[in-house]
């Protein structure tokens, strides 16, 4: 059984026992969180919502948070000596699947 789930902004395909890398939730590792905007539910029967599912929600278990490898983002224009250097780290939590309910 899977389910296309929204969380920060983007739609991610999860399944039970899978971990995904989503945006920063407001949660320590081992607090259990619940998805509840559902758009598609699989399996057997394939349950489409419009824009979302009532009643279905996906649950998980917070492993940790973090932050992703650093990347430079560096502007440039030439001949006008312009150059900026500036480094980010984006915040993620990293959250695994234990129930998809429909």
């Amino acid at each position: 059984m899977y389910a296309i789930i929204e969380t920060g902004g983007k739609q991610l395909k999860v399944e039970e026992g899978q971990s995904i890398f989503v945006e920063k939730l407001p949660a320590d590792s081992g607090d259990e969180v619940t998805f509840d905007k559902v758009l598609v539910v699989g399996g057997d029967e394939t349950k489409v919502g419009s824009p979302y599912l009532e009643g279905a929600k996906v649950s998980g278990k917070v492993e940790k948070n973090g932050k992703n490898k650093k990347i430079i983002v560096y502007k440039f224009k030439r001949r006008k000596g312009y150059r900026r250097k500036q480094g980010h780290r984006q915040p993620y939590t990293k959250v695994t699947i234990d129930s998809i309910q429909a």
